[in-house]
């Protein structure tokens, strides 16, 4: 990101397989922290949704709001596959690997709107803070319009 003048700042830490963990670590970290979910619906198509980590995330309701069929967990090898990360790695910054833009990606409001947003830089031993400019920056060079989602308004 660094040579593409995207101002970011990394952050080492053990490594955190889950949001519930490091909690503590987080809190010393400003801005929103984020939940990644590599999803298929039933018609085979990928999406990663990124949320704030604390977003509730009703896959039997999210997927009209997304405009996808009924949601499942992607599995291991589509995820290395496309995103290029292992399980407990998953983070929009993964979708610099989808080349063939397989995954559809969707953004929580709360991180549209965050001042600063925190993603694993495709390991989850450290976490990468990006302030608002710089992740629409990230999404630019990556050509990605993310569809963006109020999952705290969905009824």
């Amino acid at each position: 990101m660094a040579e593409h003048g995207i101002a970011q700042t990394t952050h080492d830490h053990p490594a955190v397989f889950r949001v519930e963990e490091g909690l503590e670590l987080k809190a010393a970290l400003p801005g929103v922290h984020t939940k990644n979910l590599f999803l298929k619906d039933k018609k085979g198509r990928l999406w990663l949704i990124s949320a704030a980590q604390d977003t509730v995330i009703d896959l039997k309701r999210a997927h009209r709001a997304m405009g996808s069929d009924r949601l499942s967990f992607g599995n291991e090898t589509l995820l290395w596959e496309t995103l290029g990360v292992r399980p407990g790695s998953v983070t929009a910054l993964g979708l610099i690997n989808d080349l063939e833009r397989r995954v559809t990606f969707v953004l929580d409001r709360r991180l549209w709107e965050a001042a600063v947003v925190n993603f694993h830089p495709l390991i989850n031993t450290a976490t990468t803070a990006l302030d608002q400019d710089s992740f629409r920056q990230v999404l630019t060079q990556l050509g990605r319009d993310p569809i963006v989602v109020d999952f705290g308004a969905l009824d």
